[in-house]
This record gives C-alpha cells, sequence and structure tokens, in this order.
C-alpha cells in the first residue's frame, strides 16, 4: 500500500505526515528526493500502533513527525480525561455548570444536558477578587492557597484548572496559585495562558476542557516519541510537531500543554492541503470536502481559509482558533438502518476500522461502501492498489437487508443508501453557502479524502457547482495538508479598547499591546528553533459599541481609526449585510499569529505517462452502463469522458456519464460537465 512520487529535489529534510482516521492510517513521507503514499488500517485501541507499525513496514526513517490527532477530540466526547478539580473566586464555582442557562433543545419538555466535565465537590472556590480594571478588591493568601491545594491533594485529582475573575487584565493570583500547584507536581492549567479573554464561562469552560485532555495528550505524545526514536539509529531525537485546529502545526510539548488547541487537528489539515491545491491549479474560491471513513468535513473558502473561535464540542463551548470546518456523520462506513418510521437512515454511526464495512471481510452490517461495491464502483482486484482484497458476497449480504426492508432489489437498495448519504451531505454544504449568503455555482468544489472522489459529482450537480476538482493524492491529502502546514504560535489578549474619531492615545495603547505580541510569538517560534522566514499576522475582535458580540477582523500595522472603522464595516456588511460606519467601534480581543514556513516541495512532469490499462466492465449509475476502468496515472492529457472510474492507492474517482476529467499541469484532476442537468440547485 506504498506509493512513490518523483519530486524536485528542494531539501535533505526527511518528513512524514500522518493523518490518524476513523478507519485508515494515512502517511505521507518526503525522503529527500520524492513523496511516498501509504494508507493502513487505524487502531483505535492505540493510534500510535498503526503510526509505528506503517513506518517499521516501511523502513522509513523520518527526522520529522507532523500529526494530525483525535486524541483530544476522542477523550472529550468520551469523557474518558483525566480527574480534575476547578479552582476559582470565591461565589464563582458554580459558572461552570450556570453556563448562559441556554437551553439545547427549545422545545424539548424535558431538557437534557451533559454535567459539567468538573463535578460540585471538585469545584473549589478561594478568597480573591480583581477589578475589572486590574486592581486587587480581596489580596490572595498563601494560607488560602495551601487550604485549597491540600483539599484537591486529598480527592486523588490527575489536573488542575485555574479561572480567576478578570485574570486576563491582571494574572497575578493564577500564576501564584499554579506556582505552588507545580511545586507539588500538579497537572496545571491556567485561564490567562489558554484564553486571556472576557466572558467568564467560555473561558472556564475551555480551561477546563484543556486540563481535561493535557494529561491524556501528553502521555500519548510522549509514547509516540518514544516509540519514533526507539526505531531510530541516529543521535538526534526526531522530532514531533501536532497539527492545530488552526492549520497551523505546533511542537509536540505545546501540544501537550495546550491540547484544547488541538480539537480539530484532521480536518484543518484537509482544508489546508485542500486550498493549497486549488490554488496550484488556479481557483481561489473553493469548498473543500473531506469524506473519510467516519465523518464529512466541509469548509468555505472564498479567497481564503475562515477561522472562528467559537466551538462547541459535545455541549462545551472552547474557544481556541480553529479553521471553520462543518462536519457531519457520514463517511464510507456509515451504517444504513432503518428508523421506527420505516424510512432509510444513514449514519452518524459507523463500522470504523473495526469491524468495518462488510465488503473489508470482518463487518456485516451495510455500510456505503458495501453500496458502492455492490453498484460495481468500488473494484475488488484495484483496491488500496490491489494490496487489500474486498469480498463483493459480503456486501450483497449486508445490502440485502436493506433491500428485504423495502421489497427492493440490490442496485436499488445500494443506491438508496448512496442517496441518502448524498442528501446528508447537501445539506451540510448548504449550511456553509447558501446559509451564509454564498452561492455554490460560483465556486469550485475540492473533493478528497478515501471517500470524497466517490460523490463529488453528484454532490456538484445537486448544487449546481459547475467544477470538481480531486487532487493528486485525495486519499491522504489531510496528510499532505499537515506536512505542508506552516508552524504557527498564537497570541492573544483582551482588550477592551474604544475608538473613537480622536482616538489617538488609544491607538498608541493599541500598538504597544500589537508589538508585545509580536514579540511573544516571535520567541514562541525561536525558542522550537523556527527563526527564518516568521511572517506575522495581526487581528482584532471588534464590534460597534453597545453590540455584544464581535468579529475577527485582520488589521495592519499602524492602522488608523477610520481604516479599522472602514475595516469592521466591510467584515459586517460580509457577515450580516448591512454596516455603520459612523458608529464608534471597540476592540474586544487583540491577536497575533506568527508562522514559520512549513515544507515546500513541487511536484516535477513525469517524463513518460504509463502506458493505458483501460478496461471496459458494467457498472451500475441510473441503470448498468459500459464503463471504463482505468488507472487514474494513465489518463491522457486530453481527459477521459464518462461513464469511468479511476482507480489509484488512496482512493477511486467516479466520472459519471455527461461529465468529463482532464489532468493539468499540477497534476490535479479537473472535472466539468460536458452536457447541462435539469435537477436541483442549491
Amino acid at each position: 500500500m506504498v506509493r512513490r512520487r518523483a519530486t524536485r529535489r528542494s531539501t535533505a529534510r526527511r518528513l512524514l505526515g500522518v493523518d490518524v482516521g476513523g478507519t485508515f492510517t494515512d502517511f505521507l513521507y518526503w525522503d529527500g528526493t520524492a513523496l511516498q503514499v501509504m494508507k493502513r488500517p487505524s487502531t483505535p485501541d492505540d493510534p500510535s500502533r498503526a503510526i509505528l507499525e506503517g513506518i517499521s513496514t516501511t523502513g522509513w526513517a523520518p527526522r520529522e513527525v507532523v500529526h494530525g490527532s483525535t486524541v483530544a477530540t476522542n477523550t472529550l466526547l468520551t469523557r474518558s480525561g483525566a480527574r480534575t478539580a476547578l479552582i476559582t473566586t470565591k461565589g464563582f464555582g458554580d459558572t461552570l455548570a450556570i453556563g448562559r442557562q441556554a437551553r439545547p433543545h427549545l422545545y424539548a419538555l424535558h431538557p437534557t444536558r451533559h454535567e459539567p466535565l468538573v463535578p460540585d465537590d471538585l469545584r473549589f472556590e478561594i478568597d480573591e477578587r480583581i477589578a475589572a480594571d486590574g486592581s486587587v478588591l480581596t489580596p490572595l493568601t498563601d494560607t488560602d492557597i495551601d487550604a485549597v491545594l491540600d483539599r484537591i491533594a486529598a480527592r486523588n485529582v490527575d489536573a488542575v484548572a485555574i479561572c480567576l475573575l478578570f485574570s486576563f487584565v491582571n494574572p497575578d493570583h493564577e500564576k501564584r496559585i499554579a506556582q505552588r500547584a507545580l511545586q507539588r507536581d500538579m497537572h496545571v492549567s491556567v485561564s490567562h495562558e489558554i484564553l486571556p479573554e472576557h466572558r467568564e464561562f467560555e473561558r472556564m469552560s475551555t480551561t477546563v476542557a484543556n486540563a481535561f485532555v493535557a494529561p491524556a495528550m501528553a502521555r500519548y505524545l510522549d509514547a509516540l516519541e518514544s516509540g519514533l526514536n526507539s526505531r531510530s539509529d541516529e543521535s538526534a531525537p526526531v522530532r514531533v510537531r501536532v497539527m492545530q485546529s488552526n492549520g497551523g502545526s505546533m511542537s509536540a510539548a505545546d501540544a501537550g500543554r495546550e491540547a484544547v488547541r488541538t480539537v480539530l487537528s484532521g480536518p484543518a489539515g484537509g482544508v489546508v492541503g485542500a486550498f493549497a491545491a486549488a490554488r496550484a491549479s488556479g481557483f481561489d474560491d473553493v469548498i473543500t470536502f473531506d469524506m473519510g471513513g467516519t465523518s464529512a468535513d466541509v469548509s468555505l473558502c472564498p479567497g481564503r481559509i475562515l477561522e472562528r473561535t467559537d466551538l462547541d464540542i459535545d455541549g462545551m463551548p472552547i474557544k481556541t482558533p480553529a479553521v471553520a470546518v462543518h462536519t457531519v456523520g457520514a463517511g464510507g462506513g456509515s451504517i444504513a438502518w432503518i428508523d421506527s418510521g420505516g424510512a432509510l437512515r444513514v449514519g452518524p454511526q459507523s463500522a470504523g476500522a473495526t469491524p468495518g464495512p462488510a465488503a473489508y471481510g470482518r463487518g456485516e452490517l451495510p455500510t456505503v461502501t458495501d453500496a458502492h461495491t455492490v453498484l460495481g464502483r468500488l473494484r475488488p482486484q484495484r483496491f488500496l492498489g490491489g494490496a487489500m482484497p474486498l469480498h463483493p458476497d459480503r456486501a450483497d449480504r449486508a445490502i440485502g437487508t436493506v433491500a428485504e426492508a423495502f421489497a427492493a432489489d440490490l442496485p436499488r437498495a445500494a443506491q438508496a443508501t448512496i442517496d441518502v448519504v448524498n442528501a446528508n451531505m447537501v445539506r451540510a454544504l448548504r449550511v456553509i453557502s447558501v446559509e451564509r449568503g454564498y452561492d455554490p455555482a460560483t465556486f469550485t468544489l475540492v473533493a478528497f479524502g478515501g471517500a470524497g472522489p466517490l460523490h463529488a459529482c453528484d454532490l456538484a450537480d445537486e448544487l449546481g457547482i459547475p467544477t470538481v476538482l480531486i487532487p493528486e493524492s485525495p486519499g491522504v491529502l489531510s496528510a499532505s495538508g499537515l506536512l505542508h502546514a506552516d508552524v504557527t504560535k498564537d497570541e492573544e489578549q483582551g482588550m477592551i479598547l474604544q475608538l473613537d474619531a480622536d482616538a489617538t492615545g488609544e491607538i498608541d495603547s493599541l500598538e504597544s499591546v500589537f508589538n508585545g505580541l509580536d514579540q511573544r510569538a516571535r520567541s514562541a517560534l525561536a525558542a522550537d528553533g523556527y527563526e527564518r522566514g516568521v511572517r506575522l499576522e495581526r487581528s482584532a475582535d471588534l464590534r460597534y459599541v453597545g453590540q455584544s458580540h464581535e468579529l475577527s477582523v485582520p488589521l495592519r500595522r499602524h492602522m488608523s481609526v477610520r481604516a479599522i472603522r472602514q475595516a469592521l464595516a466591510r467584515a459586517h456588511t460580509e457577515r450580516f449585510g448591512h454596516a455603520d460606519p459612523s458608529r464608534a467601534v471597540e476592540t474586544v480581543v487583540v491577536r497575533v499569529k506568527a508562522r514559520a514556513p512549513g515544507f515546500r516541495a513541487r511536484a516535477s512532469s513525469p517524463k513518460r505517462r504509463p502506458k493505458s490499462d483501460a478496461s471496459m466492465a458494467s457498472v451500475h449509475w441510473d441503470r448498468p452502463r459500459r464503463t471504463t476502468i482505468q488507472d487514474r496515472a494513465t489518463v491522457p492529457r486530453a481527459g477521459i469522458a464518462g461513464p469511468a472510474i479511476l482507480t489509484q492507492l488512496d482512493t477511486t474517482t467516479l466520472i459519471p456519464p455527461n461529465w468529463k476529467a482532464k489532468p493539468d499541469a499540477a497534476h490535479n484532476l479537473i472535472l466539468r460537465r460536458t452536457s447541462p442537468r435539469a435537477g436541483r440547485r442549491a
């Protein structure tokens, strides 16, 4: 399951990008002269096992590993993290339970919500108080600190979250508590480091989430680094970086301390890789569509990768910079089932890696992968480059349970399964485009993941998208995104500052804070060994005075009040359709992102295309049709018309009737309709 692809020599670094998915673990390795691709089944009980076994079987010797990890996400979703205590200001111990008093289900007669990560008996209040301007109202004593820590130590706690009122303005009290807790060998997360912003509930929730997942992440990364170095015969240790939710990577040490920044690690890598592939082919406005074995992740990129900070993981608000990704439970392993009303449903449950779809030889339940196998769209002899056999007879039996429920034949049941999962994904694509005022017909759909190219043209037809782009190695594109992602460091500071027309002094204060964040971000990258080529990006969360929510707006150095107002007006108009440029503006949070360039290598054009291995077979589309089956690498430069199925190691691409695919100079595959389709639009 390994493929080698030549590139121009640009560096002697040996790098490995690894993305751990629910079904497969994807590898992309640069040995100094060429890129190599591999997929192997994931090991959900210990994700690092698939990584270490994959490296052992190939003989690769990476000096740097960039990892897309699901450890933080899974730890939160399964609530299997550390036994965590919370220290907060006297009178605020129930903030985590009270939250915003929002009903999760507005019309539920008996609404329920998850219990907080920290139960009542592990929330401790301490007698101290800092005012909104940073002045000390109630001093903190060492006696009170020791008393609280003694009570925590008696509860066999694994981690401590510290979140005091207005610590983002004056962190002195938090620092003192953290210092004494560290002296007792406690694992500590402090809010002025995790989220130095206002809004007490969100800051507390994010800090608690970090304390809850950080020990598990630190243990996992320590074990991975140990395993990598035990297999290395070189003196210098293997460096491990972890993908952040914001699309940049961070050191393993930072990821162990600030694990909450990795909750969308894998999906972020996919968006970075997809956007880079689209740019290489000259497309700026794209919708990325990543369909793996368990879920489908979609993101809208109107000329840039969009970020957000208002994440919600299983009812827990987490404020951390993240690529704007929308996820639905729709993947190749999604299980087809009949609900109590007799309707066919697909997902969100997935067969995952164990036992996997029935066609993989161990599972029995019907999945999307089984439906494609029944229709002849997945070719048993060519799946994963022929390294992993498919079992069509098992897929037939699994889909047969769906057929029996509707008294249908196998092809109709299989197509119905695909139609349902497509409908789920179309809804997700509409959420990020139509519902935000964007016409999907003006975008290009970039499809990747192991299952994305199987569904891309169907989704494009439903939304009226005229062009589909399939990257060169779509099944491992997330690993490619990890490898190419910049190394980043985010610094932020809460700062409520009103900017009136004559706010000269305020502008000076704003510039001073930005300069301080610039220096901190640069120093953090330098400490990890990244000093060359660093560039800084500034932004601020802005709002009109009187508003309760803000927008993140990119800013330049030394901007005037007028320029800042204009920037907010543009962002406000784009988001809400209107703005008030004459109204006073205030900052809420100022942010700096430092970027050190990631891996750069450009594929060279092959001197000779492989000889075509095209064959013909009957494949079910709207009806059985004679279909070309061909290795993608042998597609002629003039292109290939559908119906056709293109196979490669990491995925299968479907070219339906009335579509044509053509490779371009960037080695991407560009698919366009050859005739209009009368049907639904967005």
